[in-house]
């Protein structure tokens, strides 16, 4: 098992270190201050990384996109955390991997879009009634003739607002259960969509978490993306990605850049006459930050590893769901403590990231769910799943995660 990177991949690192630093981090004391990245300075930030190839760099060359590795693509989310999570968003694109499923006039229409920029999706799959349990949805797509007529609606759909067109979970078959779920692509102007409003948060300034209903919207063929019935794996599959990604590495990335500043600021920081970085208590704070960081980022690497050897690390992507986004929330409280009244006042980031990081132990599935996860695959092989390396059959194991149903016995809300 070798992590090490190509130079060129390295190369790409430090590119997007730099460019996260030049070109990203100026910005957010204002979407911090205003609560909204302004469109001028959003499609800046978007031309000059899509320039620099820097956008989609998830998705396969032969589409338009970057066609890294899982590997690169963590280590390249690394440098992503060291920034806010709307700036991201609209510098590196947030183009899902379940858009690859597009054929024909769909890949005009919304694959190439949004791997070109042009176009934004976001996925509505969350309802007031379905969140760590997806399989409960109860928006429905309803035959029609040809076509379907989707009802229903979804909340804390992110960056819901400025996205163009949603990739909406719908039931197309009541009495399949988790089989009877397909995922259709509607565009944000259908008649009988409606964005509702924007459901405020702790953090994650200048993103919108929107409402959506669909009364009556009328869903042609072309619409369905993949085959009916697929859209949990689909999802699924995608949100596993995410959580690897965009949770895992850039939690680590984030706590990385909390450790550094906490370093500095111990070397520099005096109290009764020395450094305070030579006070044990403070030594421990750095010391635990560290371990746990080195181990948060090997997991990510080695469940990268995995994908990319195209086996299942199923419970592997669970653990690093846990184990990234508790470690970074603890090396947020650890900052907020070593730098005292300045980690709490918003002249530095440790405020912000405090708020922000929250809410990843709880978003694409909770701290106790992915528990569950880990210790189901612990039971049903009767060996520790860090261990596995055989892939699985597609009907339990979804890309790197799994659909978990709350059940007598189990663990999760």
């Amino acid at each position: 098992m070798n992590f090490a990177p190509s130079e060129e991949a390295l190369l790409l690192v430090a590119s997007v270190r730099r460019f996260v630093e030049e070109e990203l981090c100026p910005l957010e004391e204002e979407v911090e201050s205003k609560g909204v990245l302004e469109s001028c300075k959003a499609r800046e930030i978007l031309l000059k990384s899509r320039d620099l190839g820097f956008y989609a760099m998830n998705m396969p060359e032969d589409v338009g996109g970057g066609g890294l590795s899982a590997v690169e693509m963590c280590l390249v989310a690394q440098e992503m955390g060291r920034t806010s999570d709307i700036l991201v968003r609209r510098a590196f694109g947030t183009v899902y991997e379940l858009l690859l499923e597009c054929e024909g006039q769909q890949r005009d229409e919304w694959l190439f879009p949004a791997v070109r920029g042009d176009r934004t999706c976001a996925i509505a799959m969350t309802e007031p009634g379905a969140g760590s349990d997806p399989a409960g949805i109860q928006t429905t797509a309803t035959p029609d003739g040809d076509g379907w007529t989707l009802n229903g609606g979804k909340h804390f759909v992110s960056d819901g607002a400025f996205s163009d067109f949603f990739a909406v979970t719908a039931r197309t078959d009541p009495d399949a259960g988790p089989k009877g779920i397909s995922v259709f692509l509607v565009d944000k102007t259908m008649p009988g969509v409606t964005v509702g409003r924007n459901q405020s948060m702790m953090g994650l300034r200048g993103g919108s978490h929107v409402e959506l209903s669909f009364d009556g919207v009328k869903l042609s063929s072309k619409h369905l993306l993949g085959e009916p019935g697929r859209g949990l794996r689909l999802i699924l599959g995608t949100i596993g990605r995410v959580r690897l990604f965009d949770i895992g590495a850039r939690a680590v990335g984030t706590a990385t850049l909390l450790l550094e500043m906490m370093t500095r600021h111990a070397r520099v920081r005096r109290q009764f006459g020395v450094p305070i970085g030579e006070f044990q208590m403070i030594q421990s704070q750095l010391a635990d930050s560290a371990v746990e960081i080195a181990s948060a980022r090997l997991l990510c690497l080695e469940a990268a590893w995995e994908t990319d050897e195209g086996l299942d690390p199923r419970e592997k992507v669970s653990m690093v769901k846990v184990c990234s986004s508790e470690t970074l929330g603890r090396v947020a409280d650890r900052a907020v403590q070593v730098f005292g009244g300045l980690g709490y006042c918003k002249d530095l980031p440790i405020e912000r990231i405090y708020r922000d990081c929250r809410v990843m132990r709880i978003y694409d599935g909770t701290s106790e769910i992915h528990r569950g996860v880990v210790a189901r695959g612990c039971c049903e092989e009767e060996r520790l799943p860090c261990c596995r390396t055989e892939s699985r059959s597609t009907d339990q194991a979804v890309g790197g995660c799994e659909l978990v149903l709350p059940a007598q016995g189990t663990l999760g809300p």
